[in-house]
């Protein structure tokens, strides 16, 4: 334990060059030594009861399943013979679907040439790649927007909400799901080795333990790969509040078997996804 204390003491002048200073200035009680001293043992407990990554979030619950119209029942109705972006659209199993399912034209977005390029080979194999376009930008409007499991990973997130309206054809639609949000038992991802251990631990001590499996120098949340923004139920109300969308509708899907429990005080807790359905006005696209 004496080693783990000195450790601690070590890393206090590093901590403070990270903003740990003025913290403790604003709070007078606090003790970076201690703090470190707290994160260090959540760290050495980490290391003793998941010596492994987690296989929480592998997509389990969608296999042998369309997690499109998983996520968004009747989607097929709003897609049929229109032009849609899906916004974060990964390795294009969704666009290759919807290109399928009917749409018009279906262009995948997404910052990672690697899953571009693996999305345009799944859309060639599926006898649909002259229907799907795979871009890291829009420039022409489309008719719908779908986006799936990325909300909580976008590091600016009203600014999504914007690049969406902006290429967005009045009158058109926004469908958006995803979840976990941060308090549900697992909303940590990869890091909730146990139901709400991204809550309960200290940020740097999960972090260093994942560093122990991924090698992307992450010292946040928000640079692992992938993004994750911690966002909150409550949180994306209030990006909602801010934009021009008119929101249709907003679903909060509860965890199945807790569903009895699922109200108002529990919803950050115990909610599996949320979706919406957001529009752009026509009068107001009009006006502008």
């Amino acid at each position: 334990m004496r080693a783990v204390y000195l450790y601690c003491r070590i890393h206090v002048k590093e901590y403070s060059s990270c903003g740990g200073r003025a913290f403790s200035q604003r709070c007078p009680d606090f003790d970076a030594g201690e703090y470190l001293l707290l994160a260090e043992i959540q760290y050495r407990f980490l290391r003793l009861v998941a010596p492994r990554l987690p296989s929480t979030m592998g997509g389990e619950a969608y296999e042998a399943k369309s997690k499109l119209q998983v996520l968004l029942p009747g989607i097929q109705a709003d897609i049929k013979d229109k032009v849609v972006l899906d916004f974060g659209c990964g390795p294009g199993d969704e666009v290759k679907e919807m290109a399928v399912l009917g749409a018009k034209r279906v262009i995948g977005l997404d910052i990672s040439e690697k899953w571009l390029h693996v999305a345009q080979s799944k859309a060639q194999k599926a006898g649909v790649g002259a229907k799907c376009d795979f871009v890291t930008s829009v420039a022409n409007p489309v008719d719908v927007i779908i986006s799936l499991d990325s909300f909580e990973h976008f590091a600016d997130p009203d600014a999504v909400l914007r690049t969406m309206y902006s290429v967005l054809e009045p009158g058109g639609s926004v469908f958006i799901s995803f979840g976990p949000t941060w308090y549900h038992p697992l909303g940590g991802h990869l890091f909730s080795v146990f139901p709400w251990a991204h809550v309960l631990l200290k940020e740097e001590a999960l972090i260093r333990w994942r560093a122990q499996f991924k090698s992307d120098g992450a010292r946040k949340f928000g640079e692992v790969e992938g993004g994750l923004n911690q966002m909150t139920i409550r949180g994306f109300e209030s990006i909602l509040k801010r934009n021009q969308f008119t929101v249709e509708r907003l679903e909060l899907v509860p965890i199945s078997r807790l569903k009895p429990l699922h109200h108002r005080i529990t919803r950050e807790f115990l909610t599996a996804i949320v979706r919406c359905r957001l529009s752009k006005p026509l009068a107001l696209a009009r006006a502008a």
